[in-house]
């Protein structure tokens, strides 16, 4: 099958042109050029720009994306497995993620109902906090000889 232009691949992908050119740039789709310079890229492309989507809209880097993309076979070999492999590995992320997020949002009340974001009760901004059986007051930095 023919490579296509940046236009088409913009246009079918449903993202920029300067996404693109970006998205080239870091590594996560290639291209090469005609005899007049022209970018044409592989229709693995599409696949690519539909995965970088959907995982940035999932909350996943980049940095994490072409971690993945870069152990995948060459452009236009990745099987099925290849992605399902992908897929997985996402997963157990962003069921990580989806635990801490639900513990977070069940300590908002607190947050909320106190005003004050209090530190010695505080379970969001200072999980654990040693000091706050010693009462409210400024944070000891350093203990003193004495």
């Amino acid at each position: 099958m023919p490579d296509i232009a940046i236009g088409e691949l913009a246009a079918r992908s449903g993202v920029s042109v300067s996404a693109i050119h970006f998205y080239e740039r870091k590594g996560l789709v290639e291209s090469r050029r005609t005899a007049g310079n022209q970018r044409r890229f592989a229709r693995e492309a599409l696949r690519r720009i539909a995965i970088i989507r959907m995982a940035q809209q999932l909350g996943i880097p980049l940095a994490d994306i072409a971690r993945m993309f870069a152990a995948l076979p060459e452009p236009g070999r990745a099987t099925r497995r290849d992605w399902q492999a992908m897929s997985r590995r996402w997963a157990a992320d962003l069921d990580r993620r989806i635990a801490l997020l639900q513990s977070l949002r069940g300590h908002l009340d607190d947050c909320i109902g106190c005003g004050c974001l209090s530190l010695a009760r505080c379970n969001l901004l200072n999980p654990k906090d040693a000091l706050s059986a010693s009462g409210t007051g400024p944070v000891r930095l350093r203990q003193r000889n004495g």
